[in-house]
C-alpha cells in the first residue's frame, strides 16, 4: 500500500489556472473523492497524479519519493477512465494482459494474474469474449481488472460510472467499493456525482474553481460543511441569515426576517451580529397549523408552495414570507399546496456556515 501527497500542486492552461496550489494526503489504504462542478479543476488532479500532465508548480509524493517529472509508465498506478478505454480487437483476457507484456512478465505468470483478477471482478470464464460482447457493467469490471492486474501502487478513476443507467450505477457503486476494501488499495476516485461520492469515500474533497473548499468525511461535508458554497453543492440546503440576540430569558436566538431559530451548533458571534444557517430540508419539520402548540423560537409559520413526490419522500416548497424553504417528509403527502403550516427547527440538526 502507498500514501499520496499533494503539495502546493498548480497546473495551468495559458493564462487560466485549472489547479491553484492544492495539497492533499492519501493514506495507506484510503478511498479519497474529488468532487466538484465541471471545471473544479478535479480531472486535471488526477491527470497531473498519473502524469499526463505536466505541473507548473508543487510536488507529488508517492511514499514520500517525488514523482512529478516520471512519466506515467514509471508511476505504477492504475487509471479507469469514463469511457473504459477496451481495447475492441482484443478478448478480455488480451484487455488484461497487454499491460503485463508491456512489463515483460513471463506468461505463466501472466495467465495466472489474469485468471486471479478475473475471479476477483465477478467475471471468471469471461477471458475469451470481446468488448462488444459484454454489457456496460462487465465492461467496466473489465476495465477494473485491466487497472488491478498490474498491481499497482495506486487506483486512480475517472469518473467511470458516468456511462452507465441509474440501477447499474448503484451496483457498481457498491461493488467497486467492495472490490477496493478486498484490494486494499490507495484509491482517488473522481467524481460530480453527490451520491458517489457520499457512498463511496473515506474522505470527500470538494472543490472550486481550482482549489479545496473542504476536506472531511462524507457525513460531516453533509452535515458540518465548510462553507455556503458546500452546504449548496452537497444536497438541498436552505440558508437562512439573521441576528444574534439574547432574549429577556436569557437564551440567544437567531432573528430571521421570518422568525425566530435556535442558534445551531458550533460557535457563534457575539450579540448583534449576522449569522448564516444551514438546515437541510430533512431538518426542518412541518406540522399542520391548527394542530401546533406554543413554541416561540423553533416554530415558523409558513404556507405549502408546491409539493414533489420522490417515492419514499415528499419533497416541498413552504413560504414563509419573503424566502422558500425546501422540506422533505416521508410519504405519503400529508400536506397539500395552500395549506398553513408550522415548521419547527431543531437547533441540534442546524448547522453555521461561512459565507
Amino acid at each position: 500500500m502507498t500514501t499520496v501527497s499533494i503539495r502546493s500542486l498548480v497546473k495551468r492552461y495559458g493564462s487560466s489556472t485549472a489547479v491553484d496550489g492544492i495539497s492533499l494526503d492519501i493514506e495507506h489504504g484510503e478511498f479519497i473523492s474529488l468532487l466538484g462542478p465541471s471545471g473544479c479543476g478535479k480531472t486535471t488532479t488526477l491527470k497531473c497524479l498519473a502524469g499526463f500532465e505536466t505541473i507548473d508548480g508543487g510536488r507529488i509524493l508517492f511514499d514520500g519519493q517525488d514523482v512529478a517529472q516520471l512519466p506515467p509508465e514509471k508511476r505504477d498506478i492504475g487509471m479507469v477512465f469514463q469511457s473504459y478505454a477496451l481495447f475492441p480487437h482484443m478478448t478480455v483476457a488480451g484487455n488484461l494482459a497487454f499491460g503485463l507484456e508491456m512489463r515483460a512478465k513471463p506468461k505463466a505468470e501472466i495467465d495466472e494474474r489474469v485468471r486471479a483478477v478475473l475471479e476477483l471482478v465477478q467475471l471468471g470464464g469471461f477471458g475469451g469474449r470481446y468488448p462488444r460482447e459484454l454489457s456496460g457493467g462487465q465492461q467496466q469490471r473489465v476495465a477494473l481488472a485491466r487497472a488491478l492486474v498490474i498491481e499497482p501502487k495506486i487506483l486512480l478513476l475517472d469518473e467511470p460510472l458516468a456511462n452507465l443507467d441509474a440501477t447499474l450505477r448503484d451496483e457498481m457503486r457498491t461493488f467497486i467499493r467492495d472490490l477496493q476494501k478486498r484490494v486494499g488499495i490507495s484509491t482517488l476516485y473522481v467524481t460530480h456525482d453527490q451520491a458517489e461520492a457520499m457512498t463511496m469515500s473515506d474522505r470527500v474533497v470538494v472543490m472550486f474553481g481550482g482549489r479545496i473548499a473542504q476536506v472531511a468525511e462524507p457525513e460531516a461535508v453533509y452535515d458540518r460543511p465548510a462553507s455556503v458554497a458546500v452546504a449548496r453543492f452537497v444536497g438541498q440546503a436552505n440558508i437562512v441569515s439573521g441576528i444574534v440576540a439574547t432574549g429577556a430569558d436569557g437564551v440567544p436566538a437567531i432573528h430571521a426576517r421570518f422568525g425566530v431559530l435556535p442558534v445551531p451548533r458550533g460557535p457563534r458571534p457575539a450579540n448583534g451580529n449576522r449569522i448564516s444557517v444551514m438546515a437541510r430540508p430533512q431538518a426542518i419539520v412541518l406540522t399542520p397549523a391548527a394542530s401546533a402548540g406554543p413554541g416561540p423560537v423553533d416554530r415558523v409559520t409558513g404556507t405549502i408552495a408546491a409539493r414533489y413526490f420522490h417515492g419514499a419522500f415528499i419533497d416541498y416548497r413552504v413560504d414563509v414570507g419573503e424566502q422558500t424553504l425546501a422540506v422533505q417528509a416521508p410519504a405519503p403527502a400529508l400536506h397539500a399546496p395552500g395549506d398553513s403550516v408550522v415548521l419547527g427547527f431543531d437547533a441540534a440538526r442546524l448547522w453555521a456556515v461561512q459565507p
